[in-house]
């Protein structure tokens, strides 16, 4: 059964990836809850406040925050959510290699692109279970794929991405009782401020494939890893 898309969550919803993915779904006139550490300050986010009306709510989230992701659900209350996007993430300084690494980074990373996620999905299955759509995506990177790896370095970006991509493995098995979907996406590499200049898609070319593959989702895909285009991606 394809997915039921209404109510959308979006994680690091005031740049890149996640602000896209608010923006499309806006236009294409679902509801979208857009959390970010920082509201205040994320001034396109709020540019589209001004034209979505209500169909647009901004919260305060900071995923390295238990009690601030906590606080979150609580401001939502029983709000449903049909599809959770966690977006948020960070990649770290350079020289992420043997005998360069920086372990106070490396744990950012893994507080970030790891743990957030985590956090994010246990304070928010509720709602999804309240939701129609109850599909959990989280980001990923293909350098999180252990299988692909070939040139090494980057080593605190890559653990934090493969971790991720086993914690959702996780719960997608100890959620499948409560019929909720979860799975990881690779975006492809994409021109943001994480991806750089010469990444070779725009966020809004990799937010249109990922969106139509999520519209077509089903408990059948929970535990999937998935690239923008909906092809299988190596763990």
């Amino acid at each position: 059964m394809p997915t039921i898309v209404s109510t959308v969550l979006v994680t690091g919803a005031n740049r890149g990836i996640g602000l896209e993915f608010v923006r499309q779904y806006l236009l294409e006139g679902r509801r979208v809850i857009a959390a970010c550490r920082a509201p205040e300050r994320a001034q396109a986010l709020n540019r589209l406040a001004e034209d979505a009306a209500a169909r647009l709510q901004i919260v305060a989230l900071d995923v390295t925050d238990t009690a601030s992701v906590a606080s979150a659900a609580r401001v939502l209350q029983e709000q449903p959510v049909d599809v959770l996007l966690n977006c948020a993430g960070v990649m770290g300084g350079p020289g992420q290699s043997l005998g360069h690494i920086d372990y106070v980074d490396w744990a950012a990373l893994l507080e970030v692109n790891t743990l957030g996620a985590v956090r994010v999905i246990e304070a928010f299955t509720a709602h999804l279970e309240r939701g129609a759509g109850r599909l959990a995506v989280a980001l990923t990177s293909g350098m999180g794929s252990i299988a692909e790896n070939t040139s090494g370095g980057w080593v605190a970006y890559r653990t934090s991405k493969a971790a991720l991509n086993m914690a959702v493995r996780c719960a997608a098995i100890e959620l499948a009782a409560r019929h909720i979907t979860c799975l990881v996406m690779h975006p492809g590499w994409v021109r943001t401020d994480m991806g750089g200049a010469q990444a070779p898609l725009s966020a809004e070319q990799s937010v249109a494939s990922m969106r139509r593959v999520i519209a077509g989702l089903g408990p059948g895909d929970s535990g999937a890893f998935l690239n923008y285009d909906g092809l299988p991606c190596r763990w």
